[in-house]
């Protein structure tokens, strides 16, 4: 159960990027999140709108694990996207900004042991 709680909070936190990256971008609440400049929001709202539906099959796919009948394969699928989420935490850390680590990496990783101890 604690497992499940835990996936669905990364998916949770996922689908709240997708409103982040598509819909909020070029508003203050998406100016504030990602520390962005009115200027560069506008210029950047097509990037972040693709952003956007990346992580929005990263949450697809953990909602997907955890819905799934089969629970070897749910197993697996939500593990295959937590690590997908944690690799891509990384990649933002070390590209954008560090607090992707802690936003998306860490949550992952903590849902990864979560599953693997279930």
């Amino acid at each position: 159960m604690v497992a499940m709680i835990l996936v669905g909070l990364v998916a949770l936190i996922h689908l709240y990027i997708v409103l982040l990256e598509m819909l909020w971008w070029d508003t203050p609440r998406g100016h504030k999140a990602f520390g962005l400049k009115p200027d560069f929001a506008r210029q950047t709202k097509v990037l972040a709108i693709n952003q956007g539906a990346y992580n929005g099959i990263l949450a697809a796919g953990l909602i997907w694990g955890l819905v799934h009948p089969d629970p070897a394969f749910a197993w697996q699928i939500e593990l295959f996207f937590l690590a997908c989420v944690a690799v891509a935490g990384i990649v933002g850390a070390v590209t954008s900004s560090r607090k992707i680590l802690f936003i998306q990496t860490v949550p992952a990783v903590i849902a990864i042991l979560a599953v693997v101890l279930a």
